[in-house]
């Protein structure tokens, strides 16, 4: 039988060993049992957002309310800055809702989910995850927004401390309190989650879209580096901010158990190539996913 105080004494060795502090919450979608840590603590969602984007998106599309084929011209303009997707094209491209949502999840397309809140409006999504019970969690501010606040911090540490800025000073970015930018909580994300794939987001067919965006995803480097398995399969939105990674996301294995995990992270320094930080998302939802494929003991999601 797994021990639940050895589980969480061994990922918080392992945080001490990579540099990072971490909030998690696990839950079997089929049964009550769930480990976490901090998991009611408010956390910054960095591209985490993009979930909460999605399901309304698909919500609102099952209301009718929004055609997902509808199609947007798309022209090149100064947009959150990315190294792929949409940010990195020179000409015109129209495209539907539908394939903006791929974009949003699968790759994690800034541009995209601006484009997607843009549509949608800040207000439908407020209403949305209100009405799934979701207290913490909102988005008040696109990518774009987002990254905006960093630069003007930036600048203005730069012009008062010199550069490059200290760690405290860093973390003092508005982009990294959870109350001044996009934010949730691990286990508000977990039961998001469950929600999602449970049907009970939405109608059937607007959560089964938002499952499949997200099992388009195609960075392996975080969640999925904890389920080195063929046979196991797994679904995810990534996060990332200077000294943020998280993820979020369900890993399935062959024989029907499934698991919701949300893990985010704050890094002792703003390294940006830290490989062993990005695995240890996976290693946490590893040893979660143990834990919970054969618990002593729980309480409820």
């Amino acid at each position: 039988m797994a021990n639940r105080g050895e589980t969480l004494s061994r990922i918080a060795q392992r945080a001490s060993e990579v540099g990072v502090e971490v909030w998690f919450h696990a839950a079997d979608l089929d049964s009550p049992q769930w480990i976490g840590h901090g998991s009611d603590e408010p956390v910054v969602m960095a591209s985490v957002l993009k979930v909460p984007v999605a399901i309304t998106l698909a919500h609102l599309a099952a209301s009718k309310t929004i055609d997902l084929s509808e199609h947007l011209r798309v022209a090149p303009r100064g947009s959150a800055p990315s190294s792929f997707g949409l940010a990195t094209f020179q000409h015109d491209v129209t495209i539907s809702l539908h394939d903006l949502a791929v974009l949003m999840t699968g790759i994690s397309d800034n541009l995209a989910a601006d484009i997607i809140i843009e549509r949608v409006g800040k207000d439908r999504i407020a209403e949305n995850l209100n009405r799934l019970g979701c207290e913490v969690t909102a988005v008040p501010q696109t990518c774009q927004e987002v990254l905006d606040t960093i630069s003007e911090d930036l600048r203005l540490l730069a012009e008062e401390d010199g550069w490059p800025p200290s760690l405290p000073r860093l973390r003092a970015l508005r982009a990294l309190q959870p109350a001044q930018t996009c934010r949730t909580t691990p286990r508000e994300m977990t039961q998001l989650l469950r929600k999602i794939w449970l049907d009970e987001a939405s109608d059937p067919q607007a959560c089964g879209m938002v499952r499949r965006w997200m099992e388009l995803q195609v960075w392996p480097h975080r969640l999925r580096s904890g389920f080195p398995d063929d046979s196991v399969r797994t679904a995810g939105k990534t996060g990332t901010l200077p000294a943020v990674r998280n993820e979020v996301g369900v890993i399935r294995y062959a024989d029907g158990g499934r698991y919701a995990v949300s893990v985010f992270t704050e890094a002792s320094d703003a390294r940006a190539i830290v490989p062993e930080r990005d695995s240890f998302i996976g290693y946490v939802a590893a040893q979660a996913v143990d834990w919970l494929r054969s618990p002593p003991s729980g309480g409820a999601l």
